[in-house]
């Protein structure tokens, strides 16, 4: 069953703090236009161990390092990921590898 509207979104609190929001739904002030790039420069990867927080449009070209349950992966948000979690994103299985057949010679 699919989240309901009203109630909105879900995405962890401490990920919206880490993240400035994007220059669309800053504010206008000088200053603070300044404090906003300084703190894009500073910080290019936000580490992710929530996968099940909603990609939210603030995100879009911000580059992630989302946990696996073993290692991080990188993600770069687009567009097109808006509204899928971030989980979607980092598979937490490995792929099984299955051998090959070979042709043996008949006798």
């Amino acid at each position: 069953m699919a989240r309901s509207i009203s109630k909105g979104p879900f995405s962890e609190i401490l990920l919206k703090k880490k993240i400035p929001l994007s220059s669309k739904s800053a504010k206008t002030d000088i200053s603070s236009s300044i404090s906003l790039n300084n703190n894009l420069q500073q910080r290019s990867v936000y580490k992710v161990w929530s996968r099940r927080s909603m990609i939210l449009p603030e995100y879009i070209e911000q580059k992630f390092l989302i946990y696996n349950g073993k290692t991080f992966i990188s993600l770069k948000v687009d567009t097109d990921m808006v509204g899928h979690k971030f989980g979607e994103f980092a598979n937490t299985r490995k792929k099984p590898i299955h051998k090959t057949k070979t042709n043996k010679k008949k006798r």
